[in-house]
């Protein structure tokens, strides 16, 4: 009997084929398609039930939508986090785009130095840029912050392996990941000091000993404590490391190489040269953060210990490709020449009170007569990216009362327009925050929600 149930189901089930000319067109590559139907086909034939044809073709089509809507693409981003990681992080200036769509289409001078016409030094230019850029003696570059700390830390911990950290900075960052598992992944040990709240000088003293590999001090970019805290400067911890000749390292993270106070943030956030200036001996951080450019892990600092760095077999691994290089290089070109304007993550953060409404009043004029309640209102932008986490700036949004469906429908439909269209829900309301939407993008946002009322 089950024997024939399952027989019954096979037959009925319809070939690939014949699913695949009921779909029609799709800008999908073929074989992407004809193996979404195979998997969907055989979770039919497995479940023993056999939908009719129509809902057979109805379900491969939400399915071809869904991995559709998980390629990378362009979206608009409405929600007035700057430095969204969920969104990939600092958008790249103009400058940077043009060193891509110069040095992606053909050949380039990677590793092939011109006045010599023989092998050159991959990144020689953007390692000098920075390391001027950071008042350092050298600098480098590998793919993200982590990995700039995995390296350090792997070439530290070679007869030593027990790295000093204090409790209050073992972070976690993006995805779940911690410090302390990034550093024990990359073969030390934790010598945790001081309290979660207290960490005083003495209790880097006691921890230093015989196995002491490194000093590694965090800077607590993505949070912030306040209260009966304490904890040394990074002068005080230097001072003691070169008495106990143990290195010292500061992971910065967020990036910022300029003030952020010019910006018209209150909060000041450490910059790189301030650290190296304090007597740390190399100091990490991010290139898609306040930087302002790609994924990148910086490293910057004494030479003897940068040139120990690119010894390192692992530094291959880790190093950056032509692209990444690219608009790395043209990014830090626009920090020396103080053109930061042009870097879109700060351009976000200066933005005026005035001229985010005058963009907010003309949308919501565009949009009058359309099944909805639509007006400017005020909200709370942040640097993101775990960067300035006390810094809230005020913004301006347009807020949205859809009368022919719910708010949360409402993100729904957005999300499906050309590029999608995201912000968030507060107050029963739909708000799309201009602040992280650039004023080319206005027109999108107008054809959007009109689309989004009309189905």
């Amino acid at each position: 009997m089950h024997d024939r149930i399952k027989s019954r189901a096979r037959r009925q089930i319809p070939a690939v084929a014949t699913v695949l000319d009921s779909l029609h067109h799709c800008d999908l590559p073929r074989p992407v398609v004809v193996d979404l139907i195979r998997r969907e086909l055989s979770q039919m034939r497995a479940a023993k039930q056999v939908p009719h044809f129509e809902s057979i073709i109805a379900l491969i089509r939400g399915s071809l939508d869904e991995l559709r809507a998980s390629s990378l693409q362009q979206i608009i981003n409405g929600t007035g986090i700057v430095i969204h990681t969920n969104f990939g992080r600092a958008p790249l200036a103009n400058e940077a785009i043009r060193a891509l769509n110069e040095i992606g289409p053909g050949y380039s001078n990677l590793e092939y130095d011109l006045p010599t016409g023989e092998r050159g030094r991959r990144g020689s230019y953007i390692e000098n840029a920075l390391a001027l850029l950071c008042g350092a003696e050298a600098a480098t570059v590998v793919n993200n912050c982590a990995a700039a700390l995995v390296l350090i830390v792997r070439h530290f911990t070679g007869n030593k392996i027990e790295v000093v950290i204090s409790r209050g900075e073992l972070v976690q960052i993006g995805g779940g990941f911690r410090i302390g598992e990034i550093i024990e992944a990359a073969g030390a040990k934790l010598r945790e000091v001081g309290a979660t709240n207290k960490t005083a000088l003495d209790d880097y003293a006691r921890a230093i000993g015989p196995n002491t590999a490194m000093i590694l001090k965090v800077h607590r970019s993505n949070f912030f404590m306040s209260g009966f805290v304490e904890s040394p400067s990074s002068e005080e911890i230097s001072a003691l490391a070169q008495k106990k000749r143990v290195p010292l390292v500061e992971d910065l993270g967020s990036g910022a190489v300029i003030a952020t106070e010019d910006l018209g943030i209150a909060d000041h956030e450490t910059t790189p040269a301030e650290v190296l200036k304090s007597g740390v001996d190399l100091v990490c951080f991010s290139g898609d953060k306040l930087f302002g450019g790609p994924q990148a892990g910086i490293i910057a600092g004494k030479t003897r210990l940068i040139s120990a760095l690119k010894r390192e077999p692992l530094f291959r691994a880790l190093r950056c490709d032509k692209l990444c290089l690219a608009a790395l290089q043209a990014t830090v070109d626009l920090h020396l020449n103080q053109a930061t304007a042009g870097i879109p993550t700060l351009a976000f953060l200066q933005i005026s009170q005035d001229e985010l409404r005058t963009r907010a009043a003309a949308v919501c004029s565009r949009l009058q007569g359309l099944p909805l309640k639509i007006d400017v209102g005020c909200g709370t932008a942040k640097a993101g990216g775990g960067t300035l986490p006390k810094s809230n700036m005020p913004s301006v949004t347009i807020e949205i009362l859809p009368r022919n469906c719910s708010p949360l429908e409402f993100g729904a439909r957005l999300r499906k327009s050309t590029p999608p269209l995201i912000g968030y829900i507060a107050k029963d309301r739909f708000k799309l925050d201009l602040r992280t939407i650039f004023s080319h993008q206005d027109d999108l946002v107008v054809e959007a929600i009109h689309a989004a009322c009309t189905k």
